[in-house]
């Protein structure tokens, strides 16, 4: 992401797990752990959206940790089906992830990071989500809990607004929505940037 990356790899269930680690000029806040789109159209940790989401939280204090799914550049492996990719993202949260931390996804990345946290014991799950782009028409997406950060672009062709409408609305879950934009957000990425800066910082009570 940039020249103060610190690239690293893990062990993991399928082999090693490249990762990548971006973290503020101090003493981070917490570790988030961000997962990438879907690895068989192209998806990898230096994807833009993700590296956005990294920048983001790197902004707001918090150490960011991406990682390349099994069988993606220096990641051992290979394709699982959605099943081991989040066995891989449970092995980053164990490597790099104390308390506090918070998990974030773009859009294959998004489903892994939510059935990811259902899979944590209830003292060691996420403080927050975020999820971008959510994969809600090609894989069962859960329910996430009522303060996760979801935005989808309004003329997303990867994934129909609709769909994450469909999935949003039985939990009462609010969607931000990005007028006129695609799945992968070009030439909005510092609003995207911005908005989840804005999310995630603390609110003075009225």
């Amino acid at each position: 992401m940039n020249s103060g990356t610190v690239r690293q790899t893990i062990a993991g269930p399928a082999g090693n797990i490249e990762c990548a680690l971006d973290a503020p000029a101090f003493e981070p806040r917490g570790t988030v752990v961000v997962c990438h789109p879907h690895p068989q159209h192209g998806g990898t940790m230096d994807n833009k959206v993700v590296q956005t989401l990294a920048r983001a939280f790197v902004a707001l204090g918090w150490r960011s940790v991406r990682f390349n799914f099994r069988g993606v550049a220096g990641s051992q492996g290979a394709w699982d089906d959605g099943v081991g990719e989040i066995d891989d993202a449970l092995a980053v949260i164990e490597a790099f992830a104390g308390a506090p931390f918070m998990l974030a996804g773009f859009s294959f990345g998004a489903y892994v990071a939510s059935q990811a946290a259902l899979r944590l014991a209830d003292g060691a799950r996420p403080q927050r989500m975020v999820l971008v782009g959510p994969s809600t028409e090609r894989q069962t997406m859960p329910a996430v809990p009522a303060d996760s950060v979801v935005i989808h672009g309004e003329i997303d062709d990867v994934v129909p607004l609709a769909a994450t409408l469909a999935w949003a609305r039985p939990q009462s879950l609010p969607v931000i929505v990005f007028p006129g934009v695609g799945h992968f957000f070009h030439g909005q990425l510092g609003l995207l940037k911005n908005v989840v800066v804005q999310e995630l910082t603390p609110r003075v009570p009225l």
